[in-house]
C-alpha cells in the first residue's frame, strides 16, 4: 500500500516531511496527493498550502502552462 493511501484510509497526519509528497496542511493529512483527490483548488487555496500569495500561484501556472505548450508543439513536430 502507498504511503498516501495508508494516511488517507487511516485519518492519521503524515510527519514524514522528507516525502516529496508532504505539505504542511493539517487538513490533507500533510499529503499533496489527498490534497489534490479531493478536488480542484482555487489559487487562494494552493497559496494557503503552500505558503504564498495566489497571484504567485497564477504566475507558476502561466510559466507551466507555456512550457507545457511549447513540450506539445515539439513533439507534434516530429
Amino acid at each position: 500500500m502507498k504511503c498516501y493511501k495508508y494516511y488517507n484510509k487511516s485519518r492519521k497526519q503524515c510527519n514524514k516531511n522528507s516525502c516529496r509528497y508532504w505539505i504542511n496542511s493539517k487538513s490533507n493529512n500533510n499529503c499533496c496527493v489527498i490534497s489534490a483527490e479531493k478536488g480542484h483548488k482555487t489559487l487562494q487555496e494552493i497559496g494557503e498550502i503552500y505558503n504564498i500569495t495566489r497571484m504567485r500561484v497564477c504566475q507558476i501556472e502561466k510559466k507551466i502552462i507555456v512550457k507545457i505548450k511549447k513540450r506539445v508543439n515539439e513533439l507534434l513536430s516530429f
